[in-house]
């Protein structure tokens, strides 16, 4: 049997702001993306006291919390935390997978002689963590990952949990199915439209009836309701190399945009981003991918394969914005992404021509000064002036390798 750990760091973002600014501490304050427009990113518990929540427009949270103070968010300062945490972890276990920049999964079964049992090195993480970072954490302790992860969310904040194999069935009889990870809001619609309102009739429920209703995914929902989950804990160097299958980057405006120029500066932008990725994972791609958003939250995506890889931002942006262009904007755009997929390992060779030597140098000498600096210090013209979008973090982001960029 195996025992996994789901580690869920509490109010990461506000509690990294906290710990830096004495000024915040014991106060109702939320992490903000944009400081013009967007959603409360990471809210303090002082604020999710007043009904603040994440993912709650800025509007919103003055109004249920009026004296709450907004703090433009600092990647680099979340992401330097998640990198002291991971240390912390794997000093348990290599079996250390980064569910997001605040979660992870521990699989802590071969510890015991060193460490003891699964509740004492949860306990031990916990103390590390906040004798080293001043940080707390909820931690899910279960026979595999869909437990564990259900187990962190029961008790919060700095909450410890364990569901032990006897208490899979009594904890999930009259649990609602949308508390399990992987149930969206869509398919608890469905999962109700079937009758089907808590795990235990998940779980209960005749294969032929999910399958007829969810296709391939019927037997996943059954053992997701009956507690079933053989997914293993993924190393961090497993899911860089699984991830590179694609790499990308969106931001979402600070107002909406119908200005065709302003907007091929943003693809601009993102082209850059996702080419130094490319560039420092040593990968090229074939397709680009540009995505859109309108005002009303309707979201498309147009792509384009190309006859030879590339991994050059003006390259990619050449690509996305002769997509924009074929383009007829219905709406004004909220959100704008570029990504680039079917990816190859590059082979080092000098280009050819001289121009094509020029440009590889060029990007490669930008690429070491920001390195070095910070990105974008050296950039185009076109962005010289930057906005604020740099302070978000990518979901894709990894403490190790092309991901962290």
């Amino acid at each position: 049997m195996r025992s996994i750990l789901h580690i869920d760091m509490n109010a990461f973002f506000a509690s990294v702001e906290q710990r830096a600014n004495p000024a915040l501490r014991g106060r109702a304050m939320a992490v903000i993306g944009s400081e013009n427009r967007g959603v409360i990113l990471s809210p303090s518990y002082e604020a999710r006291a007043f009904g603040v929540k994440t993912g709650m427009r800025y509007g919103e949270a003055r109004l249920a919390c009026p004296d709450i103070v907004f703090v433009p968010a600092d990647s680099a300062k979340y992401s330097h935390a998640c990198e002291q945490l991971i240390e912390i972890w794997r000093s348990f276990t290599p079996l250390v997978e980064l569910f997001s920049i605040d979660e992870a999964f521990l699989d802590v079964t071969g510890c015991g002689e060193l460490f003891g049992d699964p509740v004492q090195i949860a306990l031990a993480i916990k103390e590390r963590i906040w004798e080293e970072m001043k940080l707390t954490c909820s931690i899910g302790i279960g026979p595999n990952k869909l437990l564990a992860k259900l187990g962190s969310d029961m008790q919060k904040p700095d909450g410890l949990v364990l569901i032990a194999p006897d208490d899979i069935a009594a904890v999930l009889e009259d649990l609602p199915v949308k508390e399990i990870c992987g149930i969206g809001p869509g398919l608890t619609q469905h999962l109700a439209a079937a009758g089907i309102r808590t795990c235990g009739e998940l779980g209960s429920a005749p294969l032929r009836l999910l399958c007829s209703r969810f296709g391939i995914i019927g037997e996943r929902l059954r053992n997701m309701g009956l507690g079933i989950d053989d997914d293993p804990v993924a190393p961090l160097a497993t899911q860089q190399e699984e991830e590179s299958k694609s790499m990308g980057h969106s931001m979402t405006l600070d107002e909406d945009c119908s200005d065709m120029p302003l907007i091929e500066r943003h693809i601009l932008q993102l082209s850059e981003k996702v080419g130094r990725r490319l560039r420092r994972g040593l990968y090229s791609g074939r397709t680009i991918t540009l995505t859109l958003r309108y005002a009303d939250f309707h979201t498309f995506t147009r792509q384009r394969r190309l006859r030879h890889a590339v991994n050059h931002g003006l390259d990619i942006y050449a690509t996305a914005a002769s997509i924009l262009h074929e383009l007829r904007l219905e709406q004004p755009v909220r959100l704008v992404g570029v990504s680039v997929s079917a990816l190859e390992r590059d082979v080092e060779q000098v280009p050819l021509f001289v121009e094509e030597r020029k440009r590889k140098f060029l990007a490669e000498a930008m690429d070491e000064i920001n390195d070095r600096h910070g990105a974008f210090t050296v950039t185009w013209g076109t962005l010289a002036e930057r906005n604020s979008h740099e302070r978000i973090i990518s979901p894709a982001w990894r403490p190790e390798g092309d991901r962290q960029y």
